[in-house]
């Protein structure tokens, strides 16, 4: 992981345990190629995990957005969650 990437979980983490009493709902927001693949990896993630997920192809259909609102534990397991899903290609966090 480059030190951007790094310095930026370190600020997520901080400002998460700042803004919210833990455990709390957390959402993600996700923009994926129109892969199937990619985007059943990205719901598989969170299987198992009650996570509410949502998903919506662009108006070309090349990307698709993916939100899931999950109950997470703590910053930690946010950040764990992105850095599993940032070996996907293409995929962009919001």
């Amino acid at each position: 992981m480059d030190k951007k990437t790094e310095e930026f979980y370190v600020r997520l983490k901080d400002e998460l345990a700042n803004t919210s009493l833990w455990p709390s709902e957390y959402l993600y927001k996700f923009i994926v190629p129109s892969d199937k693949q990619k985007v059943d990896k990205v719901e598989a993630e969170f299987n198992n995990m009650g996570a509410v997920i949502k998903s919506h192809k662009s108006k070309t259909g090349k990307y698709t957005s993916v939100s899931i609102s999950v109950q997470m534990k703590d910053p930690d397991h946010v950040i764990e969650k992105y850095k599993a899903l940032s070996s996907i290609e293409g995929i962009i966090s919001l």
